[in-house]
């Protein structure tokens, strides 16, 4: 099948860049990530650009931060840019008390080698609530490094728990070009962009006009580069950006994805709160027969999820929130788990959390996206991915590999009955959710977080 999208002009194919498989590697876990990534910071040449929604003051952290000026004092020319979220950078952890965030490390280190390093802050918005930088894609010298993860302890297994995610290097120098170029010329050359390893920051009230004008205008740009035609043993890859919820080609992609699949839909999510029209046009493929499996983070497994007995938070809520979500989408399809259609997988591994985003369809479409597949990244925050094109199969067993070892934690869920129920919830939590239903908040909040 052909893969186009719906545009102003009318229906589009997508460009793409040729890729061979060779140049394609999936890591497994969160520690091989880690070590690659300082490996690749410590060899770099030319280019570093990290892009992360955060660089935390933790160990971890400042291992990263360590690499990088390591790397720029042996080797003056090499650029080094590092972006994050400009709100997420200036607060502490959610639920937890910190006066300055992470932007007090990147003045600590600016402090100590003056003007090697600027840390520059992405506001996507005014507030954090309503937009953050939820771009994926690291770039040193002619490398993509692909991952969902933030830099920080748990994401980069750095003692004993970690964040399970993505990981997969892209040694394209066609594709790095394209990503960097977009970073140069729509982030760091705007003027809503600015250090946070400054002594004396902008204040985000000083830069609403720039952030207004900075997010009307990401929200018109594409990733630019020349469409390449593929060899016979290449597969293609084809970055792309969403931003709001109009003409959102990251969005019409997923959902064309969907909409065109004749065989089999595998979705990853932490979260499972979707979107009206994502669990439409699931329950469009269910109806024409299309295999839908499902891989979804347990309560337990999320970075919002606390003990029972430690000290409970609104935030600490969110869990459950998701799970009453996937409760009621199974109520509503179990006809199709009872049929075989739809395989619903809950991943659960200890103490540690699932942050797996991701799409398969059809064992030729694989889509790369830090997007959770949720109302807030369908229209708040400014995300990315790149979908690759595999005709001939030649990814298969790489995509085998990594779809085993995600599974390799999950449970198999068949009905309504394996999760639990309100009554179940501690009951902070119970009076919680049945405060927020009967003040019907619950869609609002389901927009937004």
């Amino acid at each position: 099948m052909s893969l186009s999208v719906s545009a102003p002009n009318g229906a589009i194919t997508l460009p793409q860049l040729a890729l061979d498989a060779q140049q394609v590697e999936v890591l497994q876990c969160a520690e091989q990530y880690r070590q690659k990534l300082l490996q690749l910071i410590a060899d770099a040449r030319t280019r570093i650009y990290l892009v992360a929604l955060y660089l935390e003051d933790d160990e971890a952290g400042r291992s990263i931060m360590d690499a990088l000026y390591r790397a720029k004092q042996q080797r003056p020319q090499l650029e080094v840019q590092v972006m994050v979220d400009w709100h997420r950078a200036q607060r502490g952890l959610i639920g937890e008390q910190s006066a300055q965030g992470n932007a007090s490390m990147y003045r600590h280190y600016q402090q100590q080698f003056p003007d090697l390093i600027t840390i520059s802050g992405v506001p996507v918005s005014n507030r954090e609530l309503f937009g953050v930088l939820h771009l994926k894609g690291s770039i040193i010298d002619d490398t993509v490094i692909y991952s969902g993860a933030s830099l920080n302890d748990v994401y980069l297994g750095y003692g004993q728990r970690y964040r399970f995610d993505r990981y997969v290097l892209l040694a394209h120098s066609r594709l790095a070009d394209t990503m960097v170029n977009y970073l140069d010329q729509q982030l760091l050359a705007r003027g809503a962009v600015t250090s946070l390893s400054s002594t004396t920051p902008a204040s985000t009230k000083t830069l609403k006009p720039a952030i207004r004008g900075l997010r009307a205008g990401l929200q018109r740009e594409q990733y630019r580069y020349q469409s390449q035609s593929l060899g016979s043993q290449q597969l293609a890859v084809t970055p792309m950006l969403g931003l709001g919820p109009r003409r959102n080609l990251l969005n019409n992609t997923i959902r064309r994805l969907i909409t065109h699949a004749q065989q089999h839909i595998i979705l990853c999510t932490p979260y499972f709160n979707p979107p009206s029209v994502l669990k439409r046009e699931l329950s469009k493929a269910l109806n024409r027969g299309v295999k839908v499996s499902l891989i979804v983070g347990d309560k337990t497994a999320s970075d919002f999820y606390r003990q029972p007995q430690q000290a409970f938070k609104a935030i600490h809520a969110l869990p459950y929130l998701y799970e009453m979500n996937l409760r009621q989408f199974i109520q509503r399809k179990q006809r199709y788990i009872d049929r075989g259609l739809l395989t619903i997988e809950l991943w659960s591994d200890a103490d540690n959390s699932f942050h797996v985003k991701g799409l398969w369809v059809d064992q030729r479409y694989n889509l790369l996206t830090g997007n959770n597949f949720n109302p807030r990244a369908w229209r708040l925050d400014l995300e990315n991915g790149l979908l690759l094109d595999d005709p001939e199969g030649l990814m298969a067993q790489q995509n085998q590999q990594e779809l085993e070892n995600i599974l390799s934690h999950t449970t198999r869920i068949t009905s309504a009955q394996d999760l639990d129920s309100l009554s179940a919830y501690p009951q902070p939590v119970q009076r919680l959710l049945r405060r927020i239903s009967r003040l019907r908040a619950d869609r609002l909040l389901k927009q937004l977080l």
